[in-house]
């Protein structure tokens, strides 16, 4: 590598990171720093106070809270947990099985799993006031049944295709080698396909589970108090009400953030043989 595109890329890196660093140093500043003028780069003195405001609620420096609407994000926690992972685990569990009836059976044409993959391209907030209007009637709305249907409905057209491009490279003389061997449909699925297109999943879920755990704008309108998830509560931070609460802002979005770092980590091989294996054609 010449030493120029070395320069570059090295440049490109300090673009890149310098958001993060700056996203942890503010996590660490008390609050006089975090508007201070020349910048303050690094932390001086070093407190986790807004890791323990941002997540415990405790508010230990009144002068700059003049609302005690800041509330623990425990709830939005495990609001954003158990909706993010449900309807994940839902879109790809759908996903998968629509996608091997298309690669095995054609129940859907070429043309409309483009159409139906023409349903992302919708930008978000062209639909989140009919969908408002829909889900005031059939009282739906600040409900975890609502959030998730919306979200499965959103992120479905990705696992669809996604599953299917990894099902397409399994070989049909696989699966008929189970059924002579006396393996029913069913069971040749899930001892067979599904092993073969493990990583392929593994890459789906994590793609479809980024998607709505990061989610803001539907959770927005379609939830008022009781489901409010950390995107949500994470904008809470900043308002006319509360302030700007950089300090606090930045402790929770690390937290929001580290979770996804942390398994993406863990399961690095299944995404890098996900993503590679269904770009292979026969």
């Amino acid at each position: 590598m010449s030493a120029g595109r070395y320069v570059v890329l090295c440049l490109w890196l300090v673009v890149v990171l310098f958001p993060i660093f700056w996203s942890v140093m503010t996590s660490f500043k008390p609050p006089y720093q975090w508007f201070t003028w020349p910048p303050t780069w690094f932390p001086n003195p070093f407190t986790l106070n807004n890791y323990r405001v941002a997540w415990f609620g405790e508010l230990l420096d009144t002068q700059y809270v003049q609302s005690a609407s800041i509330q623990t994000p425990f709830h939005a926690l495990l609001n954003s947990v158990f909706i993010a992972g449900t309807s994940t685990a839902l879109s790809v569990a759908l996903g998968m099985l629509l996608a091997y009836g298309v690669s095995r059976y054609g129940i859907l044409s070429e043309r409309t799993l483009f159409r139906f993959l023409m349903l992302r391209m919708i930008p978000p907030i062209v639909v989140a006031v009919p969908i408002l209007i829909y889900y005031s009637t059939l009282g739906l709305l600040d409900s975890y049944v609502g959030l998730i249907t919306i979200y499965v409905v959103s992120t479905l057209p990705y696992s669809l295709w996604m599953t299917k491009s990894f099902i397409d490279e399994i070989p049909v003389e696989v699966e008929q080698a189970a059924e002579l061997l006396g393996a029913g449909r069913l069971r040749t699925i899930w001892e067979v396909v599904l092993p073969l297109i493990r990583s392929g999943v593994v890459a789906t879920f994590m793609f479809v589970l980024i998607l709505t755990w990061s989610e803001y704008l539907l959770a927005l309108t379609l939830s008022a108090t009781h489901i409010s998830t950390l995107p949500v509560a994470l904008s809470k931070y900043e308002g006319a009400t509360e302030g700007r609460l950089y300090g606090w802002q930045q402790a929770m979005s690390i937290g929001v953030t580290v979770p996804l770092i942390v398994i993406g980590y863990a399961i690095h091989r299944h995404l890098v043989r996900g993503f590679s294996f269904g770009m292979l054609k026969r």
